[in-house]
């Protein structure tokens, strides 16, 4: 997302650019959220996916965040549509936004992910962790698995201080990041389970990845996470390193529930094709029209 870094020249280009470009509907999807001040509002939709920049930086910087990305935005169209309930939930609270103004529509399975056959590796399976900023909670996923005879693959860029964690837990582990698309789903392919103990996330994408490749996810219990997993992944506390551990043990270890995981989820992730969150969207839209004849 853009930061309060941006010049106000800048703002005011992108937003007259937009005024002069507008069509019969106008959907916000990405970054440029005050754009909507300069949209007819009874013509504009805005999709926030989550609302994290309200937590991070100085006082100052999340005051001026709020207003120029949220406050006023949110003010400025018809619908805003969200990714998820708990996204929703935060909106509602933090921004001061009606519940009926508000759409869920959840995010889409990227169509390359589909079924792999993969014999589960049971003496060292193969984790796989996407992320490794703060949120993606890795060094909780470290101190867990230590002692467990498992190859730890994590996508994202290491800091030092990681490394060393790794390192000091004695882990095995290998690192990738910056990957083409064709590599990630690869990777899904390759591992055994997947771990997406998230502290926070706005949806949770990895799970329906995973799911949708055939693979037994362990998740977190807060946040959008069991919303988009539903009964389909094992879910625990992310902040419990004793917790997530029994997690993926339970996973390695017992194979009706691996089983029962994997047909869940390839069940579960039916809720996400494009063809089913596309149909969501196209009632919104044709709803706008219809408003405006």
């Amino acid at each position: 997302m853009s930061k309060v870094g941006v010049k106000p020249q800048l703002l005011l280009a992108n937003g007259k650019k937009a005024a002069n470009n507008q069509g019969l509907v106008n959907h916000i999807t990405g970054d440029v959220h005050y754009i909507a001040s300069f949209l007819p509002k009874k013509r504009t939709i805005l999709t926030i996916h989550d609302l994290r920049p309200l937590f991070r930086g100085s006082l100052l910087k999340k005051k001026l965040i709020k207003l120029i990305w949220f406050t006023i935005p949110v003010r400025s169209v018809k619908y805003i549509t969200v990714i998820s309930e708990a996204t929703k939930s935060e909106l509602i609270k933090e921004v001061g936004v009606k519940p009926e103004k508000i759409r869920v529509i959840p995010n889409c399975l990227f169509p390359q992910f589909i079924f792999s056959a993969k014999e589960f590796n049971r003496e060292k399976p193969r984790i796989l962790h996407l992320g490794t900023k703060e949120n993606k909670n890795l060094e909780r996923l470290i101190m867990a698995i230590k002692g467990i005879p498992c190859h730890l693959r994590i996508i994202g860029k290491l800091s030092p201080e990681q490394t060393l964690m790794l390192t000091e837990h004695n882990v095995d582990y290998s690192n990738g990041f910056n990957l083409p698309s064709e590599q990630v789903v690869e990777e899904y392919r390759e591992s055994d389970l997947i771990s997406f103990v998230a502290l926070y996330e706005g949806f949770g994408l990895p799970i329906i990845e995973a799911q949708a490749t055939g693979r037994p996810v362990v998740t977190s219990n807060v946040s959008s996470m069991p919303e988009v997993a539903g009964e389909s992944a094992l879910l625990v506390d992310p902040c419990d390193v004793v917790e997530i551990r029994k997690g993926i043990l339970t996973v390695i270890e017992n194979k009706e529930v691996r089983e029962r995981l994997v047909a869940k989820g390839l069940e579960n992730v039916k809720r996400f094709r494009p063809e089913a969150v596309a149909a969501q969207y196209a009632e919104i839209y044709r709803e706008i029209l219809n408003q405006n004849k």
